[in-house]
């Protein structure tokens, strides 16, 4: 992976931290981005603090993005980036701490690198699926541990697998497993669900699913691959081994959208209620990828979102200069 230090951006340090859109997040959303923001000839740098990629940095096979019948997510990360920077984008290993507004077209971004200036600002920090926190997820994350059974469910075809959760993303990633592997287990720590009805009632008529209620993951078992879970009964504490090839896991979603919170409207779950132009209330400040609200989070929706940021991005900046800003 390549990282450029802070000279690599501009040799005067007066040039190198003005930019003209600053991308906060460095996966398929914020890489798009990038690449169009390039294309349009804007100094443009993404701010990454882990790992370029976000989730599909952690994905082991991608077969549903047009065009690449299968890649590896951490190779289809790297063709992203290299893009992005073939047209002039750049990419900072430095985590975004705080974000001020000093006048229109006039971002400050305080990192674990310094202050650096914007005239727009694209938010692509996305969300991250909340996690068990128990022994072996960690491990077995991409080796038949899932938060995504749209994006990993083909891989297990005809295979057991367990879904992990109570509410409607449990459900409905479940009834599209049911159509795909040759059984599905249930796993919820109460015998209630949070789901709707309709839900819960198609997912009881499917003959290939079995409900595990009142039982919670104490561990992911495996060597190589996942192999089985072991369960905790939350009311008897008795414990036992539920062999399976995979496990996706429906707990919830953490957007991380914290740092804009007030630029932002944001949903009761912290989600950005912006719509397909992407834009917030707060002009120059654009929202990308899956920290907006959206019915489908996907590879191909993100870089949609990222190329519509840029181009807005792109228009918003055109009017700021037309205007002497």
């Amino acid at each position: 992976m390549f990282q450029i230090t802070l000279e690599d951006i501009s040799g005067e340090s007066d040039v190198e931290r003005d930019l003209d859109v600053a991308i906060v997040g460095g996966g398929p959303a914020g890489l798009t981005a990038a690449l169009y923001a390039g294309r349009s000839m804007l100094k443009t740098v993404v701010f990454e603090k882990l790992s370029i990629g976000g989730q599909i940095a952690v994905t082991d096979d991608v077969d549903n993005y047009p065009g690449i019948e299968s890649i590896k997510g951490p190779e289809l990360a790297k063709r992203m980036e290299k893009h992005a920077k073939k047209f002039g984008a750049h990419i900072v290993f430095a985590e975004v701490t705080r974000i001020r507004k000093e006048g229109e077209g006039k971002f400050v971004l305080e990192t674990t690198e310094g202050e650096f200036r914007a005239k727009a600002v694209i938010w692509a920090t996305g969300a991250e699926p909340r996690k068990l926190g128990v022994p072996g997820e960690k491990e077995f994350t991409g080796r038949g541990v899932s938060y995504c059974a749209v994006c990993d469910g083909p891989f297990f075809k005809g295979k057991e697998v367990a879904v992990i959760g109570g509410g409607d993303s449990a459900f409905t990633e479940g009834l599209y497993l049911t159509n795909i592997v040759k059984k599905v287990y249930l796993i919820h720590r109460r015998d209630q669900f949070r789901a709707q009805k309709i839900y819960v009632e198609q997912m009881k008529k499917k003959p290939n699913v079995e409900f595990l209620l009142n039982k919670v993951v104490v561990e992911f078992v495996g060597d190589k691959m996942l192999k089985g879970l072991r369960l905790r009964d939350t009311k008897t504490g008795e414990e036992s081994f539920l062999e399976v090839d995979a496990a996706f896991i429906y707990i919830g979603l953490r957007p991380m959208n914290d740092l804009v919170k007030d630029f932002v409207d944001l949903d009761e779950r912290g989600f950005a209620l912006v719509g397909e132009d992407t834009r917030t209330k707060t002009p120059g400040l654009f929202v990308a990828g899956d920290g907006r609200v959206k019915p489908l989070r996907q590879v191909v929706t993100a870089v949609a979102d990222g190329a519509v940021a840029a181009m807005m991005a792109d228009e918003y900046i055109r009017e700021l200069e037309a205007h002497g800003g």
